[in-house]
């Protein structure tokens, strides 16, 4: 895969230090899933949604969440032009190939809602009239962790599971920060940035995740660990199916871009925080003494890795 680790080096000269946080939207992208990146401003959400849809020569589109926005300022609007005088449709910033979804969680229930089917069908409905969404598609929708419960509105569990990561960026390291600081002195290196991997490119990823081997070892710990997400006694509700899958698809996604054929236990192993802990509803007496990083970290813990090997 050298176009897909050229793209990621390239992006890593505008955001310094992700290597790993831009793996997974590659993996996210790929397997057709959508991801919820948390962290305190500025640490660069906004200019790594651009720099991925500058690499894969897509479409992007920015949709800045407060409590007045409405679901037609997402989805669209059929409205009526006196000069023609008659009903036309203006398709909204959702049929694109990269949306960010900025500070979603400041938008009322009703107008995230309004992503669901798009999320999930890669389609919009728009007064009676479905507009599909050509792929790739992927939303990156951004939360700020520090925000008061003032002037935001949770996401729903059924909109979080909609989310295939969630993935906290963090601080650059203190070394990547001094040559943030040195490299943005002169120049911004995003103006640098060109299109490196094709959407056909993509495409074509995309099609061959479900020929990524999984043995009956792999499947069976990967099942075992969702299994045991519902019996852990700090967890009320555990993994779903569809997040069972979304874990499945990931790990097929990830051996792809390794130039695998098959799936390994450390796919598995690597990708169920970034999976599991958005999806998890902890009870009440858990949500008190743990958070869910250190719950899933006890649920990996609990069940056995198989040996490692190569697939025939």
């Amino acid at each position: 895969m050298d176009m897909m680790n050229k793209a990621i080096k390239a992006i890593n000269k505008v955001i310094f230090g992700k290597e790993d946080v831009i793996e997974l939207l590659f993996i996210a992208l790929i397997a057709k899933g959508h991801v919820l990146l948390e962290s305190v401003p500025g640490t660069g959400k906004t200019k790594l949604a651009k720099s991925f849809a500058k690499v894969i020569d897509g479409k992007f589109t920015r949709v800045q969440f407060t409590p007045d926005v409405l679901p037609s300022d997402i989805t669209g609007i059929r409205f009526f032009n006196p000069k023609t005088e008659n009903f036309e449709l203006r398709i909204g910033p959702v049929v694109t190939n990269i949306l960010l979804a900025d500070e979603i969680n400041r938008a009322t229930p009703k107008t995230q809602a309004s992503l669901l089917e798009a999320m999930e069908e890669s389609q919009a409905t728009i007064d009676g009239d479905t507009v599909y969404i050509s792929p790739p598609f992927l939303v990156m929708a951004t939360q700020n962790p520090i925000e008061s419960s003032h002037g935001t509105f949770p996401l729903p569990e059924a909109q979080l599971d909609r989310f295939l990561f969630q993935i906290d960026i963090g601080y650059p390291s203190p070394e990547e920060e001094k040559r943030l600081l040195t490299t943005y002195q002169t120049s911004d290196p995003f103006d640098d940035l060109s299109s490196i991997m094709s959407l056909a490119a993509i495409k074509e990823l995309q099609s061959q995740v479900k020929d990524v081997i999984v043995t009956e070892p792999v499947s069976d710990y990967l099942f075992q660990l969702v299994n045991q997400s519902r019996k852990h006694k700090d967890v009320d509700i555990g993994i779903s199916p569809r997040g069972m899958i979304a874990l499945l698809r990931a790990t097929q996604a990830r051996a792809l871009i390794n130039d695998r054929i098959y799936v390994t236990p450390e796919d598995v192993r690597y990708l169920a925080p970034y999976v599991f802990e958005h999806r998890l509803i902890l009870t009440m007496e858990g949500s008190i003494k743990n958070d869910p990083s250190q719950i899933v970290q006890d649920i990996i813990e609990q069940v056995h890795v198989p040996v490692e090997y190569e697939a025939d």
